[in-house]
C-alpha cells in the first residue's frame, strides 16, 4: 500500500464532506481516504448510516465488512490524519 506523505488536519478531514464541489474524504485508523467515486457513498452518506468528513474507525466493528472495503479501486488513500 502507498501512503501519501501528506498530513490532514481533522478540520480539513471536516471539510471534504461533497458540499459545495469538495470531494467527500473519511478516516479511518489514521489513514485519510477520498471515497468520492465510490457508488456506496454517492448520495452523501454510506449506508444512511455515515457521513463523509469524519474518523470512522470506530464504526467498523459494526459494519457488515471488514477492512477489505478500503481496498475497492474507488477508494484512494490521501495520507495520514493529523493526531
Amino acid at each position: 500500500m502507498n501512503i501519501p506523505d501528506q498530513i490532514i488536519s481533522l478540520l480539513e478531514l471536516r471539510r471534504n464532506t461533497g458540499e459545495r464541489y469538495s470531494r467527500m474524504w473519511i478516516a479511518h485508523n489514521g489513514l485519510v481516504y477520498d471515497v468520492t467515486d465510490c457508488p456506496k457513498w454517492r448520495t452523501g452518506m454510506h449506508e444512511f448510516l455515515h457521513f463523509p468528513g469524519q474518523d470512522l474507525s470506530g464504526e467498523l466493528t459494526d459494519a457488515p465488512h471488514e477492512e477489505e472495503v478500503f481496498k475497492h479501486d474507488c477508494v484512494k488513500i490521501i495520507g495520514r490524519l493529523e493526531s
